[in-house]
């Protein structure tokens, strides 16, 4: 099948809605990305959902992302940020209305803190099935992977970023723990090899995402990135990436997008 009508579920990409708060990180304030933006950029590709990530500008906002859910449907899922004292009915509200995951974005600081990590992650796990997703440099995770391992489930952003760690995900990979194919313009590493090592421990590891619209990153996502994924990976385990272990891990709620 020819990669641009492959199905495929995003899970990865942002929506940045001006009409939401939207807080300067490290001095930055990104460029609105609406829903048409999105819609837009994908409409050559056979897309059957996908997953919203909260940024590190959205902080705890949870307005944009349940606006954006609202009008994609039920086949897309929020990836949001919490305060440590949220509350049990918000995340159980939150979870009716698709959220499946906490994001931690430990690369570029923010509204997280690692020290409620193992907490939050326990509890959102016990309390709705959440997992937990984290950006954080693979060059970094040697100090952080016991506790990562000791999670009920976790899932590393863009490939972990650096070869220079890559063996140390690759061994959280072995243990269970998903990665995202996403974010090639960011990472410094041969995309194809990396894509081959992790599917080769774990088949249900990897989560295509396209990281549109691609803030902060050297270059954009391409639509060859698709194409990429497809011929190194082959049929089998391309779909697995692209859609099954996505659908396995975030349990959209049922339908299509409208």
């Amino acid at each position: 099948m020819d990669a641009i009508h492959y199905p495929i579920f995003d899970s990865h990409f942002h929506i940045i809605d001006p009409r939401f708060p939207l807080a300067p990180n490290q001095g930055f304030v990104p460029e609105p990305y609406s829903i048409e933006d999105y819609r837009t950029r994908t409409a050559a590709f056979n897309m059957q959902g996908g997953a919203i990530v909260s940024g590190s500008f959205q902080a705890h906002d949870q307005g944009y992302l349940l606006e954006a859910l609202r009008r994609l449907g039920p086949a897309y899922v929020g990836v949001t940020q919490l305060p440590v004292d949220v509350s049990d009915e918000i995340i159980l509200s939150l979870h009716k209305l698709g959220v499946r995951a906490v994001r931690f974005n430990l690369r570029r600081g923010g509204t997280e803190q690692l020290n409620w990590l193992e907490e939050m992650a326990r509890r959102i796990f016990s309390l709705a099935g959440w997992h937990i997703e984290v950006y954080i440099d693979s060059r970094d995770l040697s100090s952080l992977a016991p506790r990562l391992l000791d999670l009920p489930k976790v899932c590393i952003d863009h490939l972990g970023l650096s070869r220079e760690g890559f063996p140390e995900l690759l061994r959280l990979v072995e243990r269970g723990v998903y990665v995202k194919a996403s974010g090639f313009g960011r990472v410094n590493m041969d995309v194809p090899t990396a894509l081959r090592e992790i599917t080769r421990r774990n088949p249900h590891a990897l989560l295509f995402g396209t990281d549109l619209p691609c803030t902060r990153s050297p270059r954009t996502f391409q639509d060859a990135d698709v194409t990429l994924v497809l011929e190194t990976l082959g049929e089998e385990m391309a779909h697995n990436a692209f859609i099954k272990n996505a659908l396995a891990l975030y349990k959209p709620r049922q339908g299509q997008p409208g």
